[in-house]
């Protein structure tokens, strides 16, 4: 009988901490149209892949590094990328056309509206393990690989990488 009860306490503690750990989860949620960024991204997204002249060489494109990270590192991954995308790419890329460079500051402002949402994530829930290490280190170095300009075109001509990844892996959580 004893048995009975420390089992069912396990169980009834179990499903307290998942219920905890669910909600932390919903706070990093991305509250954001991601397809009006996708929306801006297609308008400029022939210009800016015509730019590319390293069309063998990808930094996001195999998405590898992002298909390894699980469920309970996104928040983390997805506040690494944002900053990587808004401190290196948009920063590192000179546009000279002033329509594509409208569309960029535009998904630029909305990619730090995201970091803002995603400050507000306790940071206990942003423990960075092995795994978010590892692929934002593997981004980065393939990023680093290539001359600066060139990199940065790469890195936004793959957004839509980026943007599906995030769709998908944030819509995964709220509906976890």
């Amino acid at each position: 009988m004893k048995t009975y009860h420390v089992s069912f306490w396990l169980l009834g503690t179990m499903l307290l901490l998942c219920s905890v750990y669910t909600r932390g989860l919903r706070k990093c949620l991305i509250s954001m149209d991601i397809h009006h960024i996708e929306e801006n991204f297609n308008e400029i997204k022939k210009a800016i892949q015509a730019k590319d002249t390293f069309q063998n060489v990808t930094i996001l494109a195999t998405s590898e590094p992002l298909q390894k990270v699980k469920s309970l590192d996104v928040c983390c991954m997805t506040k690494n990328l944002l900053a990587f995308y808004v401190d290196r790419v948009f920063k590192d890329h000179q546009e000279l056309n002033p329509q594509i460079l409208r569309k960029i500051s535009s998904i630029a402002n909305s990619f730090l509206n995201m970091q803002k949402m995603l400050q507000k994530c306790e940071t206990r829930l942003c423990q960075y393990r092995q795994e978010v290490t590892n692929a934002t280190r593997i981004i980065q170095n393939n990023y680093n690989q290539l001359e600066v300009q060139s990199a940065a075109i790469k890195c936004l001509g793959e957004l839509e990488v980026f943007l599906t990844w995030i769709d998908k892996t944030h819509l995964q959580i709220s509906t976890a």
